[in-house]
C-alpha cells in the first residue's frame, strides 16, 4: 500500500478549508483516509490560525515510508520545519551509509 501525505478538501464553494492526511495513493482526494495530521485555512488573515500540525505524527508518517506531495511539502516546511530537517539528516546519514559500503567492498 502506497502512502501519501496530501491535503483534502473541505469547506463550503469558495470557501476552502484543508486538512493535512495520510492516504492509500490509489483512493480519491476527499475519499477514505488513514489519519488526520492537521488542518490548514488559506483564508484566515493571522498565521496562527491558518495551519495546524502533529509534527510528531507526520514523522511517523515519513519513517513508515509516506511520501509528502509538494503542497503537504511546502506547508510541513512552514508548520513544523524540524520534521522535515530530521528526516532529510536521516537520509542524508543513509546515502553516506551506503557510498562508503560500496566504495570499500
Amino acid at each position: 500500500m502506497a502512502l501519501k501525505i496530501r491535503l483534502k478538501r473541505q469547506g463550503r464553494r469558495n470557501q476552502p478549508f484543508y486538512r493535512l492526511i495520510v492516504a492509500n495513493s490509489r483512493n480519491p482526494r476527499d475519499g477514505r483516509y488513514v489519519e488526520c495530521l492537521g488542518w490548514y485555512n488559506p483564508r484566515e488573515d493571522k498565521d496562527e490560525n491558518k495551519l495546524s500540525l502533529k509534527g510528531d505524527r507526520i514523522e511517523h508518517w515519513l519513517n513508515c515510508g509516506a511520501i509528502l506531495t509538494e503542497k503537504a511539502e511546502t506547508l510541513v516546511k512552514k508548520g513544523a520545519p524540524k520534521v522535515l530537517e530530521t528526516i532529510q539528516a536521516e537520509r542524508n546519514a543513509r546515502k553516506l551509509a551506503r557510498k562508503k559500503k560500496g566504495k570499500t567492498a
